[in-house]
């Protein structure tokens, strides 16, 4: 009766630890789920940050924007023709 006992109580043990283990993982995988669905939404939060740079990047190097700044900034203008000078492209 006494072998009984003991392998009772070490069977008692192992479903106890084993309990405990899987309410550990369980915790664990809830506790990285959400820091996964975190750091989704991080990723996405930087993807539309990149997009609306890029976008704005794009308008900002426009011709028209560079234009328009050469002209209110900097007080530029197309050359009259009269103005122009051809320069050949050939070296001697």
């Amino acid at each position: 009766m006494g072998a009984n006992k003991w392998t009772l109580g070490g069977v008692w043990v192992l479903l106890m630890v084993s309990a405990l283990t899987v309410v550990h993982t369980t915790q664990r995988s809830r506790e990285l789920t959400a820091q996964l669905e975190q750091a989704q939404h991080h990723r996405d939060e930087l993807r539309y940050e990149q997009e609306r740079l890029l976008l704005e990047r794009g308008a900002w190097s426009a011709y028209s924007r560079i234009e328009q700044v050469a002209k209110e900034r900097l007080h530029m203008r197309v050359p009259s023709p009269s103005e122009r000078i051809l320069v050949s492209s050939q070296r001697k």
